[in-house]
This record gives C-alpha cells, structure tokens and sequence, in this order.
C-alpha cells in the first residue's frame, strides 16, 4: 500500500454501482462524494430521503462525472431494508460496491421496529439482513465488494447471547461497542462463506478513526445531557479529523486494487484514531470463529435472512480465482 494514500487515488469507477447507507452526512456523504467524483452511479440509501435528497442535489452539481440518486432505506425497520433490497434487486443488474457505513452511537435504550435493541438492531442487524437480500445482485457482479464500517471501540466490545437486545442490564457504551465488534465478526464470517462457495465478492471491513460527525452527538442530545453534548462538541473540533479523513480507510478498502478479502482499514496514525488508511488488525474476539458461527446463526433467525439458501440458488458471475 503506498504511503498517504489519498482520494485522488481512487480508480476510474465510470460504469460501477454503489450503495451507500446512510449517505446524506458525515462519513457516508463524504463516501457518496468519494465514488461519485470518479463516475460511480451512486445509491443513497437514507432514512430521511428530504436530506438525502438535499445531498444528492448539492453532489450533483458539484461531480457531474457521477450520478447520485437517493433511496429510502430505515435500518431499524427490516420491512424498510426488505423493500429496500427488493427495489433494487429488480432495477440492478450490478452491485459493484455495497458500503455498510450507516450506524447509531451510545444511545439511550430504544428499540426499533421489531423490537431489537437499537444499536445492535441498526449498525449490525439491519446490515446483516441488507447484505443478504442484496446477494442476487452482489453474486451477478464480477468483483463486488461489501465493506462494512466498524469503530476503535469494537475492543471494548462482547457478544452477550444470554442479553443481545440489553433487556436485563443495558449500558449504551456497551451496547455499541458490541455491534461494532458484531460487524467485523460479520465481514470475517461474509468472506468465509464467499470462499467456500467459491464466490469472487470480497467482504472487508474498516473504521473512520476518531472523525467529527454528529453521530457522536446524538446519543447526549437524546439522553437530554447539555453536559455531554457540549464536551464531545469540543471534542469533535479539537481531537478528531474530519469526517472527510474518516471516511479515506473505507473509500480504500471499497476501490484500491490491492484490497483482499477479509482484511481490515483505518487510520495509519496514533491509536489509529487519525492519519492515512492502512491495513489494521482488530481484536483477537473478532476473529473467534466460534463466535461468528453462533452470531450468524442467531443474526438469521432474528431477521429471518437465510443466507445458504440464497447463496445456493442464485447464479453466479466470475468464479473465484
């Protein structure tokens, strides 16, 4: 990997689709930005479409090489993500590139529309069932790529199977920690089974480091906490990079040609919370195959997401080199 990689190294993407889930700010507008300066038809999948809209617009006129269409995609609603993937099963032939980038972070308890605890139903769930119901088309596309977002803080994170959903004991730090630790077991997991159906698609993952966005923001402000909003205010303009930076580690693991399956991106610096992307390794539990397994079993009873079966009955594009 060449040193300080930046964004005007990403490859010629004219004729390739993306879709980018919570594209309408932060990390999965500056990822929108990153694919369609370069030509990408870009997809942005956003639970508010009027903001979504907004962002595509100003895009738009901005990186005419590109086009950018906004979708309505609720994480946090599996008949959202079912329609979702649905639609563009019929409408796509292709999916080259499949960012699971949308995420909430260190929430009160809340819960979504079928009842999982929100920052394990949104970041991991919904993903997990996205990804699935978009394999049809993922299988059709020589080389597709699924990147899947992650955070620094999967370390702190365990998978608690006696409490998925936080009912007994719920502590937002903890919950979040354990659906980003749930991500890359799903990204290591997705390139196993890729492999041994002998499926060309990759699946990687990658995390921004410590970028400003308001996804750190909106935690405090539901809780109603002044205090806790204003300090990752501070926070945000004095420690972090900018969501820009942050979103270099998966615009690289989804474009640069050198990226193999099952590896891992983030920022070369201190702490990896800043700096250039680069091949990182996470926790030693996110490579638990053990762990995995039972997480995928239980990711496709919960949202009722059969992965075999669809990867036994769909056609394939290139096979596996």
């Amino acid at each position: 990997m060449a040193q300080h990689w930046t964004i005007d190294q990403v490859p010629d993407l004219t004729g390739k689709t993306a879709i980018i889930t919570g594209a309408n700010s932060g990390l999965g507008y500056e990822t929108a930005k990153g694919l369609g300066r370069k030509g990408a038809y870009v997809v942005m999948a956003c639970r508010d479409v009027a903001k979504g809209a907004e962002a595509a617009a100003m895009l738009q006129r901005e990186y005419l090489a590109g086009s950018f269409v906004v979708e309505a995609l609720d994480l946090a609603d599996l008949g959202s993500v079912r329609q979702f993937a649905t639609t563009f099963v019929q409408r796509f032939t292709a999916l080259d590139i499949l960012c699971n980038n949308a995420g909430v972070m260190h929430l009160p308890m809340r819960q979504t529309a079928d009842g999982f605890e929100m920052q394990f139903g949104t970041n991991h769930l919904g993903h997990f069932a996205l990804t699935g119901l978009l394999l049809p088309v993922i299988l059709r596309t020589p080389q597709a790529r699924v990147v899947t977002m992650s955070s620094v803080l999967h370390r702190s994170g365990k998978i608690d199977f006696a409490d998925l959903q936080g009912r007994t004991s719920y502590n937002s730090q903890r919950a979040y920690g354990q659906s980003k630790l749930a991500n890359l077991l799903f990204a290591y997991e997705l390139q196993r089974k890729f492999e041994a159906h002998g499926i060309a698609a990759i699946s990687v993952a990658a995390h921004p480091g410590y970028a400003a966005t308001n996804l750190q923001l909106a935690g405090p402000q539901m809780a109603g906490s002044r205090l806790r909003t204003g300090m990752m205010t501070v926070a945000n303009r004095v420690l972090a990079q900018s969501a820009a930076r942050g979103a270099l580690p998966i615009i690289y693991a989804a474009t640069a040609p050198d990226v193999q399956g099952g590896e891992y991106f983030g920022p070369d610096g201190f702490m990896e919370m800043r700096g250039s992307p680069a091949k990182v390794h996470s926790s030693a539990r996110s490579y638990d195959r053990v762990v995995a397994e039972q997480l995928w079993r239980v990711s496709e009873e919960l949202t009722g997401v059969q992965y075999e079966t669809i990867l036994d009955r769909t056609p394939r594009g290139a096979p596996l080199a």
